[in-house]
């Protein structure tokens, strides 16, 4: 069965802190994250901007976070205020955020993993085992 894997990287620049964290993430600072998506699938799909099937995966839909938060991303935003309140602001839980909102958007069958970097040595992924 063939078998076709989509991956792209992007950033986004947010402010972050974590609730009752003892020490400095547990005051206002910023980053600038790096993203990794992997799509992977066993068939090709049409996507809202092109009627043929033929990507995994759109690279506008799998890229929304890097867009500016007035326009529904991410980016220069305090993720504090702009994710919901069940996802905290750690590496770990902005990955599953991603995951969980870009996996709406994507056609079934579609397996997705999302990692995310804070610092150049450090990076968290998440993916479900559907």
């Amino acid at each position: 069965m063939p078998k076709w894997k989509l991956v792209t990287e992007f950033t986004f620049d947010s402010a972050h802190q974590i609730r009752d964290y003892d020490g400095p993430c547990g005051r206002l600072h910023g980053h600038t994250y790096r993203v990794r998506i992997e799509a992977t699938s066993h068939q090709l799909h049409a996507s809202q901007y092109c009627p043929h099937p033929v990507m995994v995966a759109d690279f506008r839909t799998l890229r929304w976070a890097k867009r500016d938060v007035t326009k529904g991303g991410l980016d220069h935003g305090v993720l504090n205020e702009v994710m919901p309140p069940e996802y905290e602001t750690t590496a770990e839980m902005i990955a599953q955020y991603i995951y969980d909102r870009t996996k709406k958007d994507l056609p079934e069958g579609i397996k997705l993993k999302v990692a995310v970097s804070e610092t150049p040595n450090t990076w968290a992924e998440y993916e479900d085992d559907d």
